[in-house]
């Protein structure tokens, strides 16, 4: 019974449009930022290095070097200040955590890109 209505509860505030995105993609976090009364939306984009949660606690950390510092943000999957997220290209990756891409700097942080079976020549 209180199982059925947390779900009940939790199913009206999640996100109807799911972006589908795995661990190892290279994403753009579209993020409403609120300034003063002004309202824009900024970009975040870099590598998803972890997804952790199920439901309405679903959460992703997407890492981007800046400056040769690397920088890294949590962010709610059905957060109401994400817009939306964008893939830009998917990577390989035989691990559920990316937690060593923290050690690494330049050329090395870039994963091997994933092909779809649509875009083999056969």
């Amino acid at each position: 019974m209180k199982t059925e209505l947390l779900d009940y509860v939790e199913g009206k505030s999640i996100k109807s449009e799911k972006q589908h995105f795995e661990v190892g993609d290279t994403v753009d976090v579209h993020l409403k930022i609120k300034e003063g009364d002004k309202e824009r939306i900024q970009i975040f984009s870099g590598t998803v290095i972890s997804r952790k949660g199920r439901g309405m606690n679903e959460s992703f950390t997407v890492r981007r070097l800046v400056n040769e510092e690397g920088v890294e943000r949590i962010f709610p999957v059905n957060s109401p200040n994400i817009v939306k997220i964008v893939p830009v290209r998917s990577g390989k990756t035989r691990r559920a955590k990316l937690y060593f891409l923290r050690d690494r700097i330049g050329k090395a942080v870039k994963l091997v890109q994933r092909h779809s079976k649509h875009t083999l020549k056969k």
